[in-house]
C-alpha cells in the first residue's frame, strides 16, 4: 500500500516555494530561482530540519515591493547563470525597473539575503 503513494524525499528544482512578506503579499517561484538566495537556500534544505523545507514557505521580513523585486532579481540571475561569456546581458533593463527611493532597502535585503 505505500508504495501507491509518491513520497519525495529529494526536492526538485521545478518544485514550487511559497515566499512571503510580512505586508501579506505571496509569491510562487521555482525552487532554482529560490536558490539564488543562500539565505532561502538554508532555510529550504531538508538536511536543516528548519519548518521552511517541509512546508516550502519562506517569509522575508521585509515589504511587498522590497521581496518583489528581490524574486524579480533572483529570477532574472537564474535565467541568465548559464549564459555563455559572448552573450550580453541586459543589466541595465533590470535595473531601470528599480524604483530609486527603495535602493538602500533592497540593498540591504538583498545583503541579507546572501544575494
Amino acid at each position: 500500500m505505500t508504495e501507491d503513494i509518491d513520497m519525495q524525499t529529494e526536492p526538485k528544482d521545478t518544485d514550487w516555494v511559497c515566499v512571503n512578506s510580512t505586508d501579506g503579499f505571496s509569491f510562487l517561484v521555482r525552487r532554482k530561482v529560490a536558490y539564488a538566495s543562500g539565505t532561502m537556500r538554508n532555510m529550504l534544505d531538508t538536511e536543516s530540519n528548519y519548518a521552511e523545507a517541509s512546508t516550502r514557505t519562506c517569509t522575508i521580513y521585509q515589504r511587498g515591493i522590497i521581496v518583489e523585486k528581490l524574486l524579480e532579481y533572483m529570477a532574472f540571475r537564474a535565467h541568465y547563470e548559464s549564459v555563455g561569456p559572448k552573450e550580453e546581458i541586459p543589466v541595465h533593463e533590470f535595473m531601470e525597473r528599480i524604483p530609486p527611493e527603495i535602493v538602500l532597502e533592497l540593498l540591504l535585503a538583498a545583503d541579507y539575503q546572501e544575494m
